[in-house]
């Protein structure tokens, strides 16, 4: 077992986080941590490996070599020497990929990376039957997302940020700031990696992280971090609450139709705009797999809101149309046809 460091504030705050994420897990179960030997997914493998044997579970942790820099296989083997000092195992290093520059949303490199490492790590966390998988995304990670999403008018989905815990993945730090995650492995005795990349202004979220928050902190007072960080957790209660409603409420306004689903035209135009959208969003994603975007959407809703009798739209793979006091979500090319003589 590895020597215990002292006990000091950024220790035990890292601590008592992942003490949090660790609730709930079956006594046995397996948590991975996805380690890159950075800063905070260091002092997170540190304190998983501390915790885990306190919580009755096991703790391993998973090293994604993306093989996009010189030297990559040195720091992943680095990174997993280093989760084996620190009581993880198993310790697994997964080589990947990455496309050329193309991720899964047809972004950029930096897209191309993530996909790959989710793709990793979904992987080894079923090989190795893992109940959790631990990410090491912290407050000021939060607060760049949030801060990202407003500049692109992403929406509310957006400025959600990440979530605590989705599936199997659980993020203990997203109330941790980064200075308290380099402060825990200084303590800890720990020699992170330090990503060259995440100093590359090439990279918007380093121009964000290096020039953007610290001048909004310098011009509006500290905080700022915080306070995206909050607005990231208020916005997904509200989101979760209204989707729970649309949820509720489509179980009365949806009925199946030959070559899809429809929805009650009349209950949605009752509806506010968000429900209303909700509800055509859940319809097309729950019967045909399409997540629409707000301009999407909103097409589909004037057939509520502003219809004159014109023909439907046509989103991808989905055609709407409206008749007999109903808004039908039909496949692409079928031909099924209504008393209006819409398609």
């Amino acid at each position: 077992m590895p020597d215990r460091p002292r006990l000091t504030p950024a220790i035990a705050d890292v601590r008592r986080a992942v003490r949090g994420a660790l609730e709930g897990l079956a006594p046995g179960a397996l948590a991975l941590v996805a380690l890159s030997g950075g800063p905070d997914s260091l002092a997170l493998a540190a304190a998983t490996g501390f915790e885990a044997p306190r919580a009755g579970v096991r703790a391993g942790a998973v090293i994604v070599d993306h093989g996009l820099q010189a030297g990559s296989a040195d720091v992943a083997a680095r990174a997993a020497a280093q989760a084996s000092g620190l009581g993880l195992a198993p310790v697994r290093v997964e080589r990947v990929e990455v496309g050329a520059g193309r991720g899964a949303q047809g972004a950029g490199p930096e897209a191309a990376a993530r996909t790959a490492r989710y793709a990793a790590l979904e992987r080894a966390a079923s090989e190795l039957g893992a109940a959790a998988v631990l990410l090491a995304h912290t407050l000021d990670d939060q607060a760049e997302t949030v801060l990202l999403g407003l500049a692109r008018g992403s929406g509310a989905a957006s400025l959600q940020g990440m979530p605590r815990e989705r599936g199997r993945y659980r993020r203990p730090l997203l109330g941790i700031r980064r200075s308290t995650t380099v402060q825990a492995c200084a303590d800890a005795g720990l020699q992170p990696w330090t990503d060259p990349q995440n100093a590359d202004p090439a990279f918007t979220r380093v121009r964000v992280r290096q020039t953007v928050l610290p001048l909004l902190e310098a011009e509006l007072g500290p905080g700022v971090a915080e306070a995206l960080a909050r607005t990231a957790e208020q916005l997904r209660e509200d989101e979760d609450a209204l989707d729970s409603f649309a949820e509720e409420l489509a179980e009365d306004l949806a009925e199946h139709a030959e070559a899809g689903i429809s929805l009650d035209v009349p209950a949605l135009a009752a509806n506010p705009p968000a429900l209303r959208q909700r509800l055509i969003r859940l319809a097309v994603s729950s019967e045909f797999g399409v997540a629409l975007s707000r301009q999407q959407t909103l097409e589909a809703s004037r057939l509520v809101t502003d219809w004159h009798g014109q023909a439907g739209v046509d989103l991808p793979g989905v055609r709407v149309v409206r008749r007999d006091g109903r808004l039908y979500f039909l496949s692409r090319g079928s031909e099924t046809r209504g008393s209006d003589g819409t398609a």
